[in-house]
């Protein structure tokens, strides 16, 4: 927002400029402080907020979702992999005109002064301390879904979105689309009645992903970086840049990466609240390969007033069952959401009472949240409301590794009955120095 400032150096720092400027912001990541050198400039209503994308896999997205909204520019991109670097480069021109500076080390995104926001599309183990590390730098923050990796980094990112004054938005799109937004409000007026329970479903084909190797590291890779706040593993060839979602230490299953789309509009149809009850079932049934997560299960949600579930088969698509996104039942009737953000109510004999059809998009999110850092209109979702959503995944997976039924704090998530293995799934281990402070 400020073309005073010079854009963000290409170049990577040396090893040992490397190590010194990453002990000293994991430090400052450590205290939940930065000086007063990385605060971001006050903004400018007249002028662009100027966004950095983190992360060019899902980023690419993020390109296309900023490019469309005057009111944004795309002034960094950054990864540890240099040929998606390139390639988001080369997106920026295309779409905007414009060439933004290319990054392979995030430090200096949060470094520059000029920088107004960080969007994050980093794996998800990297979204809570990215958001932290953003925040405490002076940044606002778009997040990709889940937005956390654990249900204690959940509550961490609200607390510190509110410490910080900052604008912290997740990306779980839905709550931006203008039919999906009418049919909430449309429920809401009691177009079907009181609701009693909603069903989700997520169908996929997904293939296995085979044994992995140990081998070097690629010459295009900073793994290293790309590990970050968390406990170092080997590299193997199977892992990055996708895989990770199917291993616990990286990812939390399809629950996390596609489970929250759905279950999010779940409790806002169901009315906000978190449940009382959590139990899943399924397991990996597809593929003897390296996935530790399950490819097939039913998540169970009992909310005290009302139920839902989320059925899953990444593997096996079930063309034939043509399963809606999410069905909401009232005491009048139903109303389902397709895939694509149009819906249908529906009466009590099955007869469809109305239709409207919908294009999903990403756009109306990522203005959204530019317009919210601009001009303070609400978020749609603001990340604590949007980590209440997220923690129903957290819920369901420590629920099927633990294979127990969770009796939980409808206002907090927290367990009631925790064993010492629910506790021990509700945060992680950090590398060394890395550990979040809020």
């Amino acid at each position: 927002m400020n073309p005073s400032h010079s854009p963000v150096e290409c170049a990577q720092p040396g090893r040992r400029a490397f190590l010194r400027t990453s002990a000293s912001l994991a430090a400052l990541f450590a205290a939940g402080q930065a000086p007063q050198f990385l605060k971001a400039e006050s903004l400018n209503a007249s002028s662009r907020v100027r966004v950095a994308v983190l992360g060019l896999g899902r980023g690419m997205d993020h390109i296309a979702g900023y490019a469309p909204v005057a009111s944004a520019e795309i002034a960094a991109v950054c990864d540890v992999d240099q040929r998606r670097l390139a390639a988001g480069v080369k997106a920026v021109e295309a779409k905007t005109g414009r060439t933004p500076a290319a990054v392979g080390d995030y430090h200096r995104i949060l470094e520059d002064r000029s920088i107004d926001a960080v969007s994050i599309a980093l794996p998800n183990f990297w979204h809570a301390p990215m958001t932290l590390l953003a925040l405490s730098a002076g940044k606002h923050v778009y997040v990709e879904k889940p937005g956390s990796h654990n249900a204690r980094e959940a509550g961490w990112m609200a607390e510190a979105a509110k410490r910080h004054g900052r604008k912290v938005q997740m990306g779980n799109q839905r709550r931006s689309v203008p039919e999906i937004r009418e049919a909430m409000e449309r429920l809401k007026s009691g177009v079907i009645g009181p609701v009693r329970y909603a069903r989700s479903w997520y169908d996929a084909t997904r293939p296995g992903i085979g044994r992995g190797k140990t081998v070097p590291v690629p010459e295009w890779l900073d793994y290293k970086l790309w590990q970050g706040p968390i406990p170092e593993r080997p590299y193997v060839d199977n892992l990055v840049h996708y895989n990770w979602h199917w291993r616990w230490h990286w990812g939390g299953g399809e629950l996390a990466n596609n489970g929250i789309h759905a279950l999010d509009l779940v409790r806002w149809g169901l009315g906000g609240t978190l449940p009382t009850r959590v139990s899943v079932s399924g397991g990996r049934y597809h593929f003897q390969d390296d996935q530790e997560t399950p490819d097939t299960i039913v998540a169970n949600f009992d909310f005290g007033h009302c139920g839902a579930t989320w059925d899953s088969s990444s593997c096996l698509p079930r063309k034939e069952e043509a399963h809606p996104f999410v069905t909401f039942y009232g005491d009048g009737g139903s109303l389902s959401i397709d895939l694509g953000a149009g819906y249908r109510v529906f009466d009590l004999k099955g007869k469809e009472t109305f239709r409207a059809s919908g294009r999903f998009s990403d756009v109306p999110h990522f203005t959204n949240f530019i317009e919210g850092i601009r001009s303070g209109v609400a978020l749609n979702s603001e990340i604590g409301e949007a980590q209440h959503s997220t923690m129903l995944c957290h819920l369901g997976n420590i629920a099927y590794r633990t294979g127990s039924v969770l009796e939980t704090d409808p206002a907090t998530g927290a367990i009631r009955n925790a064993t010492a293995a629910q506790r021990k799934l509700w945060g992680r281990e950090y590398r060394r120095g890395w550990e979040p402070r809020v």
